[in-house]
């Protein structure tokens, strides 16, 4: 071959090689391509893991897929996933991972799977009789998916059958991405801590998405559903506290009663957050705006057999698609405790979530319990219900006088309500004995419904701990005296089930409960001793004085220990209060002024006025009869 001819064939090859170089497939294709082969390959690997271990490890859309694929050709195999998954194909196998972020309050795990939160550790709270972190929830018991409508409309995909892969990370924020077989198409989910706070900052990124959604769809729904773990020390505390509550963009928050199953539409307006609540801590999915209302739901399910879960919850949100080249849907979650200055904080009215007692009521622990619990949170909360106490006596002392002056004006008329008793047998006319006895009252200057009044001002305070005391996370874990923990009741015997008796009391005996039936008994009988004369005209009254007490003792049994404590305090401050006044204020002393009283003119008021002639036109239209 001559020279010429070497020189042609060379010229020919530098030609073909420069052809074949720029028209061969490009670095990013080459990857893409490569990509698809090894998940190809990955595919042959774990249908035989699958068969080994029974497909346990993989949901059976992906098991079906294999099953399908295992046995054809390389390239049959990447048309079947590619129809099976259409743009999401490339996504449709993987390999599980999970990702940590963190600050002083949060460690939440984040799975490559579905690119979901699937654990959430409360560093600063922990079960009872554990060291360990506190988890909110776990891989199994919770799940977090957005729905896609193919293009096309033939297929509906959820979220957490892809695998993401990680585009950034820093110890407390991470961005993963859901890549399609469109290049410059895909979805990321982003998560971020902020330093000491329970709040996650969330956001989904919908980037050249437009030809990949279907066009028919105006919103995507974003489920999001729960298996709430067991927290406490008694599950069926939990289960009568556990729900889910929501706060819509025109009304106040609202809630399913707990001790329902129900499902409830969300369609009245759009929605401003879902809050999945635990008796002590909550997991909430709060919109930076609002969800969509249309197709939006919330489902709460009782698990009554269970001693692991409290109960299951989920729901449905909408969020708007308006098929943008680039748009973002922003949301955060709270992961932490129900405790109320934390929560009121955020302005979401979240605080809602904590019973505080009905309408004025909840003023009560507003404004003087919880500030009192925070204020004095370095004490043993044992102590600070002592104070709570006290307080709560010394604000209500004038009243208190007026109950104990009330009932020792009654009794120090004993001689002159005896001789009317006797003056009126049991046939005689009951009008007549009861015109002469408000008679005989105005004269002395006594009103005998002042003991009362007192009394029920004293009652929303009741009321209101009762609501709080048992929700209230500053008692959780505190101990006092025997009780390891006053938010649930104190045990100092246990004695199993007793037919009937259970039912009734229970299978324990609470002393702190017990404590509180001895000494509100002490209280009825001084009270008792105190107005003899109405014991005596009203029988029946005595007996339900005495008989409260007792079905207090059975409600009071498996409440919290700290109510049961500050309503033994109360009742030995009133012992106390009353000591005291009786020194300062002898019976003798309300004797001679009440002879004096009676001396004076009677002036009568309008209101009495009005009384007395009911009476007598009562008493008329009896005669008539």
């Amino acid at each position: 071959m001559d020279k010429k001819s070497l020189i042609g064939l060379g010229l020919i090859a530098a030609i073909l090689g420069v052809w074949l170089y720029f028209s061969g497939p490009s670095k990013e294709q080459i990857a893409r391509n490569k990509q698809i082969r090894d998940s190809i390959e990955t595919v042959q690997k774990e249908y035989a893991a699958i068969e080994a271990a029974k497909m346990a490890a993989l949901p059976p859309v992906v098991a079906d897929t294999l099953k399908q694929t295992v046995n054809l050709s390389e390239s049959d195999k990447s048309i079947a996933l590619n129809d099976k998954y259409k743009d999401f194909a490339i996504s449709a196998v993987g390999k599980s991972e999970t990702f940590v972020i963190e600050n002083e309050n949060v460690k939440a795990t984040i799975s490559n799977k579905g690119g979901q939160i699937e654990k959430v550790e409360l560093k600063k709270y922990h079960r009872p009789d554990e060291t360990g972190s506190l988890v909110l929830f776990n891989k199994d018991s919770t799940n977090f998916s957005l729905k896609l409508n193919a293009y096309d409309r033939s297929r509906l995909f959820s979220t957490d059958s892809f695998y993401f892969k990680s585009v950034s990370q820093t110890a407390s924020s991470i961005i993963l991405k859901l890549e399609t077989s469109k290049p410059g198409s895909y979805m990321e989910f982003a998560y971020s801590l902020k330093p000491n706070d329970y709040i996650v900052e969330s956001e989904i990124r919908f980037v050249g998405m437009q030809d990949i959604i279907s066009q028919t769809e105006d919103q995507l729904q974003l489920n999001w559903s729960m298996l709430f773990p067991s927290q406490e020390k008694y599950i069926e505390k939990e289960k009568k506290a556990a729900t889910i509550y929501f706060k819509q963009t025109i009304n106040s928050p609202d809630y399913i009663n707990p001790v329902k199953d129900e499902e409830k539409e969300l369609s009245e307006a759009d929605i401003k957050w879902v809050c999945f609540k635990q008796q002590f801590f909550n997991s909430t999915i709060v919109a930076n705006n609002s969800f969509n209302k249309a197709g939006s739901f919330i489902k709460s399910s009782s698990r009554p057999n269970s001693t692991t879960v409290v109960k299951s919850v989920k729901s449905e949100l909408g969020i708007p698609y308006n098929h943008g080249a680039d748009e973002k849907f922003s949301y955060k979650f709270y992961f932490g405790p129900n405790h109320y200055y934390t929560i009121s904080d955020y302005g979401w009215e979240l605080e809602s979530i904590i019973p505080m007692g009905w309408s004025i009521f909840s003023y009560i622990n507003k404004w003087m319990v919880i500030p009192l619990f925070n204020w004095l949170g370095f004490m043993n909360l044992g102590i600070v219900i002592l104070i709570l106490t006290m307080v709560v006596k010394i604000v209500l002392l004038p009243i208190a006088y007026k109950t104990y002056m009330s009932g020792a004006k009654m009794r120090v008329l004993k001689p002159e309500t005896d001789a009317l008793n006797a003056k009126f047998e049991k046939n005689a006319d009951p009008m007549k004995k009861q015109q002469e006895q408000m008679a005989l009252y105005r004269k002395a200057g006594v009103n005998p419904l002042s003991g009362c009044i007192p009394l029920l001002l004293q009652f929303p305070i009741l009321i209101a701990l009762f609501n709080f005391m048992p929700a209230a996370i500053e008692l959780r874990q505190q101990g006092f005296l025997w009780a390891d923990d006053l938010s649930t009741f104190d045990s100092i015997w246990n004695f199993g089930y007793v037919p009937f008796i259970n039912w009734a009391y229970g299978d324990h005996v609470s002393l702190f409960a017990l404590m509180m039936f001895v000494s509100t008994l002490a209280y009825t009988y001084m009270n008792s001793s105190m107005m003899p004369q109405q014991n005596n005209q009203m029988p029946g009254m005595k007996f339900m004085m005495y008989f409260m007490p007792v079905i207090f003792l059975a409600v009071m049994n498996d409440y919290a220990a700290g109510l049961s404590w500050y309503y033994f305090l109360a009742n030995m401050f009133t012992f106390l209060q009353n000591w005291i006044i009786k020194k300062i204020v002898s019976d003798q002393k309300i004797r001679l002024k009440l002879e004096a009283n009676m001396k004076k003119p009677a002036k009568v008021s309008n209101f009495q006025k009005r009384l007395e002639d009911m009476a007598k036109q009562r008493q008329q239209a009896v005669k008539k009869r």
